[in-house]
């Protein structure tokens, strides 16, 4: 297991020894834990029936990559905070045509119900089928939250393929450009499942319609949705091709900093300016190195490749050992990182680090 006591490497004859820090599981997934069930407690994120919304920064996060951690942990079965995240979303899907939306167009303007719908039927069906993966079980709930996916698909015009997603001009997951990033978390979702069941009808028709939208809008898309790509086609084999994928890896490789990091602005687009206009941060940080790695990872990329072993090297060096994260800022504003908001980017940059330091 990894833990915080030091890899020594020693250099002879002259006896000199360095240091090489290792990153701590434990402090990794008690960090994941106590944000997750933050979120489940927290008063704003609460909804009907009991249930609480799932949200991009640390819910879905949590569910994909607390996961990756459970071998390193000698864990055999899911912790507490993610059998509740878990048991949330399946109690959604299965009262589907009961619950209200997250947010919805009396309270929060139009089209926010049908911005919610969307999303949510993305993240259920990602977080219940990432899970079914892990046991090989294709739950009755899991086929119920692809359903819901597949039904509220856009079928004809210039989205058709795609899906309406959640924006509220925040990046990286609800800005303007969101909306394609949505999609390569269906395309995730989707092939998480049986091939038996990707290969039924409404689902292989499904997956054509979503094909023909990722590449027809690929070219206009920001670096981190083209590196959603990346995860998706590791799931569906024949969306890209070989020099698509490869034009994507260079893409990114071209902006890893010399430290071996990257920095959440240059993957988000040019244009994007805080909203308190404040500047971006520039140095490497947790998300940007995260995602990157991760996604590296899933191109094919081994770790012993020199681009992810930078990667990797920079997040075992990285991680903020007294509270177990992966610190990152917002890029919509200055935040206190001390503050519970403060830590939205640092819960998904920990839990992508995760999946990527534990190659999952």
């Amino acid at each position: 297991m990894k833990t915080l006591l030091a890899i020594v490497l020693c250099f002879a004859p002259a006896g000199l020894c360095a240091e090489k820090p290792s990153w701590d599981a434990k402090a990794a997934a008690a960090y994941l834990d106590q944000r997750a069930a933050w979120w489940a407690a927290w008063k704003p994120a609460a909804r009907d029936h009991g249930t609480f919304c799932i949200s991009c920064h640390t819910t879905l996060p949590y569910a994909l990559g607390r996961p990756a951690l459970r071998s390193a942990l000698h864990e055999t079965a899911p912790s507490t905070g993610e059998q509740q995240v878990i048991d949330n979303v399946r109690k959604r899907v299965r009262l589907w045509a009961e619950v209200e939306p997250f947010y919805s167009d009396a309270k929060n303007g139009v089209p926010k119900s049908a911005e919610s719908r969307g999303l949510e039927a993305i993240v259920d069906a990602l977080i219940l089928t990432n899970a079914d993966a892990r046991t090989g079980e294709f739950t009755a709930e899991s086929r119920q939250a692809l359903e819901h996916m597949i039904a509220l698909q856009y079928q004809t015009g210039e989205k058709a393929g795609a899906w309406i997603w959640l924006n509220f001009h925040n990046e990286p997951w609800e800005a303007d450009d969101s909306q394609y990033w949505g999609v390569t978390l269906a395309a995730v979702a989707i092939g998480n499942a049986p091939a038996s069941y990707r290969a039924t009808p409404p689902v292989r028709d499904a997956v054509q319609l979503m094909s023909g939208y990722l590449q027809r809008e690929q070219a206009r898309q920001s670096l981190l949705n083209r590196l959603g790509l990346l995860w998706a086609a590791a799931k569906t084999p024949d969306l890209l091709t070989a020099e698509q994928k490869e034009t994507i890896v260079r893409d990114l490789l071209a902006k890893q900093q010399e430290d071996g990091g990257w920095n959440t602005s240059s993957l988000l687009p040019a244009t994007w300016k805080r909203k308190d206009n404040t500047s971006l941060d520039t140095a490497s940080d947790g998300y940007a190195k995260a995602i990157a790695a991760f996604l590296l990872e899933q191109s094919g990329m081994p770790q012993s490749s020199a681009g992810v072993n930078r990667a990797i090297e920079w997040l075992a060096q990285h991680q903020d050992h007294a509270t177990g994260q992966w610190p990152a800022t917002s890029p919509n504003k200055q935040r206190d990182p001390a503050t519970d908001a403060g830590k939205l980017m640092s819960d998904a940059a920990t839990a992508y680090a995760a999946l990527a330091l534990e190659g999952k």
